[in-house]
């Protein structure tokens, strides 16, 4: 079959001859044949489905290095790299629109009376925590206040006990610092600065020279909350009768979920499910998610640890939480669930209702 010039082939294969000679030289697409005397390129005809896929791949937004390396796959094997890097971009944009969303609020509220008006809201709480049935000891933590609701679950062994009261304790001084809604996630994340090096103290003080735990809590100020959360103690929201949980595991076998490997139902009895990928763990190495919501009245939270959101179901947790009754008999009831389910581990939940004041 007749070659075609780099500028014949360009123009069926709807790319550049700069791009097709960028291609070249990172050997993603070498053409058939080059003039020795010139250095003129020539492709075959067969390349143009490589090409293409090359263009389609860049349209995606794939960098040329992983694309070189979807371009080397089985066509099956490739189906699933690029759906695999798709579900990342999905995951990455999602981020960043919540970064977004939180920006246009921080600057459209900045300097304005949002604050005074959003004032009328407030929280009623409880928080409790739990040995559990079959533990020795307890290394979780909980903790509600007016402006502040925390859960940690400190890593069983040397530590973990300690490791989860700090970082809650380092929390603490928000309660009594006034702290405008725009500037809550600095004042949380400063805060969880401070909580690394209070666990980084404590794994120091162990034979291991290791403390881990992990932390999930919101600071209010009007309606709006910051929440920063690292590892698998969770937050549901609970609005209008809908079950929303607005963290995000950070395990082993949720990272499996996301890549598709595994399906929730096959996770829960998973060997590894409580494997933690990011935690708290006084290195500075992992950084917790940050981020900002809104509130409303009628709202009621619920921050946990898995101690109760690993063995009772998502629908019995929206059961009782839709129940009637104030945040202690709602959190009784979800500690009794825990119990009923064999309790194997510790227990920490805090349950908080958004009331007009």
């Amino acid at each position: 079959m007749e070659l075609l010039t780099i500028g014949a082939f360009a123009r069926v294969a709807r790319l550049s001859p700069k791009a097709l000679r960028l291609y070249d030289e990172l050997e993603l697409l070498r053409p058939a044949a080059v003039d020795r005397e010139s250095g003129y390129r020539f492709y075959d005809p067969a390349q143009l489905e490589r090409a293409r896929l090359i263009a389609w791949l860049r349209r995606l937004g794939m960098p040329l290095a992983r694309i070189r390396e979807v371009c080397e796959l089985e066509p099956a094997a490739a189906a699933e790299a690029v759906r695999r890097y798709w579900e990342r971009v999905v995951a990455d944009t999602e981020a960043r629109g919540q970064l977004a969303t939180f920006l246009v609020g921080y600057l459209s509220g900045r300097g304005s009376a949002m604050e005074e008006a959003n004032a009328t809201l407030g929280i009623r709480y409880a928080a409790r925590s739990e040995q559990g049935s079959v533990r020795t000891s307890n290394e979780d933590t909980a903790y509600a206040g007016g402006r502040l609701l925390a859960v940690a679950d400190g890593m069983r062994g040397a530590g973990g006990d300690r490791a989860s009261a700090a970082v809650v304790d380092a929390l603490k001084p928000l309660e009594t610092t006034t702290v405008p809604a725009g500037e809550l996630l600095n004042a949380l994340a400063g805060a969880v600065d401070e909580a690394e090096r209070a666990v980084r103290g404590i794994a120091e003080s162990t034979p291991s020279g290791e403390a881990v735990t992990t932390l999930t809590a919101m600071l209010w100020s009007g309606s709006r909350l910051a929440l920063v959360h690292v590892g698998d103690t969770r937050a549901y929201l609970l609005r209008d009768g809908e079950l929303f949980q607005i963290t995000h595991d950070h395990t082993y076998v949720q990272s499996l979920i996301d890549e598709g490997r595994l399906s929730p139902d096959e996770a829960l009895s998973h060997p590894q499910r409580s494997l933690l990928v990011r935690a708290l763990t006084g290195t500075g190495g992992c950084r917790p998610d940050l981020s900002m919501h809104e509130a409303a009245a009628g709202d009621r939270y619920l921050l946990c640890s898995d101690g109760l959101s690993g063995v009772v179901p998502e629908e019995a947790l929206r059961t009782a939480l839709t129940g009637g009754g104030d945040p202690e008999s709602v959190l009784g009831g979800l500690i009794e669930l825990a119990y009923a389910a064999g309790a194997p581990d510790n227990i920490a939940a805090v349950v908080a209702d958004v009331v007009s004041v």
